[in-house]
């Protein structure tokens, strides 16, 4: 299927009715959402969901957003595809805060799932000690191992089937260790698929992702041995070669041991005073995502202002919105959007004061 794109609102002669670009973006956005394995796609805070892709970097690509990682030698290990492009939020966390990852089947949820069954492996969740959340691109040495789970014999579940008991939770009582010093980090959950790993040849499958966060933290420690990745897991490791049909116990999970507070070694830094990056800015009226629409500047004769200008501004706004959407979708748009109709309504009516509260 073709679908031409027309120029957008912010170029548009119709002053007054710089809309429909917008629905056809919107469609190219809702035609791409489909599924096919899983992706992780919110972040939990202490509990509190910071919303859907808030903080956390993304395909944008929707039609292939859920697709396994399987070369283990790729930049993709390090935060997933199109994951070397940061994002413009960076979520405020609190030492020992607890943190909780959600994965989904169908990005924007427009239907239940985590996981599909077949795939059965461990989790584990990564931290990186960076200058600048939204700038590194994660790859390389200094990932840092915070939580793991493997398979579980007492219950006879691997993490991923506890993943899709608890509908794409993935709640490994993860808290950021208390030690750590103070400043930003990308935080990488992980999922490592095995349900193919017996195949010729081995067909082991990762899905992850980074979340950019920032620690508020008295801690001044950070580990001292640390990994790359891509780089801390090979194609011949027993950990991505295990037969889950017919499995040799004990199973050996993939990557370094777990970083301990005070046990681990580790070296001390110097402080990072206070976030000064990804922070959403106080004029913002409505967010999607790592997206924020601001206040539209009041108009009227007396500054020389029109309802066609803002109208013009208003739609330029969502424009941005429906291209900046992630996989998870853009919920918010359609409130913007509704806000841009009324000025517009305002234009065609003659109405000359505003915007409408």
């Amino acid at each position: 299927m073709h679908i031409s794109r027309l120029r957008s609102a912010s170029t548009s002669p119709q002053l007054c009715s710089p809309a429909l670009s917008l629905l056809l973006t919107f469609l190219l956005v809702a035609l791409n959402n489909v599924a096919s394995h899983t992706i992780f796609t919110n972040l939990f805070i202490d509990g509190i969901d910071q919303g859907d892709a808030t903080c956390v970097r993304m395909p944008m690509t929707p039609h292939n957003a859920t697709f396994p990682i399987t070369d283990l030698e790729s930049r993709d290990m390090a935060c997933g595809y199109d994951g070397t492009k940061g994002v413009a939020r960076v979520c405020p966390v609190s030492a020992s805060s607890k943190l909780t990852f959600q994965f989904r089947e169908y990005p924007d949820y427009s239907r239940p799932g985590a996981i599909d069954s077949s795939h059965l492996g461990p989790c584990a969740v990564y931290m990186k000690h960076v200058s600048s959340a939204i700038k590194d691109n994660g790859v390389g040495d200094g990932w840092f191992k915070i939580a793991s789970m493997g398979y579980d014999a007492a219950s006879k579940k691997w993490c991923t089937q506890k993943l899709s008991e608890k509908n794409g939770l993935l709640d490994l009582g993860v808290k950021i260790p208390e030690d750590l010093a103070r400043g930003y980090y990308l935080v990488r959950p992980e999922l490592l698929s095995l349900h193919d790993a017996d195949k010729d040849p081995p067909n082991p499958q990762f899905y992850t992702g980074c979340a950019q966060i920032f620690v508020a933290s008295a801690g001044t420690a950070l580990p001292k041995y640390t990994v790359k990745i891509p780089g801390y897991v090979g194609i011949t490791d027993k950990s991505v070669l295990f037969d889950v049909y017919n499995p040799v116990w004990p199973y050996a999970e993939p990557g370094p041991e777990v970083y301990t507070p005070g046990r681990s070694p580790g070296r001390t830094v110097g402080l990072l005073q206070r976030q000064d990056e990804g922070l959403l800015p106080g004029n913002a009226r409505i967010v999607n995502a790592n997206w924020w629409g601001v206040e539209l500047s009041s108009y009227g004769d007396e500054n020389g202002l029109f309802p066609y200008q803002a109208s013009k501004s208003c739609y330029s706004q969502a424009d941005a919105y429906y291209k900046s959407a992630p996989p998870t979708g853009s919920k918010n748009c359609k409130v913007w959007e509704s806000r841009c109709s009324e000025i517009q309504g305002a234009c065609k009516q003659s109405i000359l004061t505003g915007p409408p509260n």
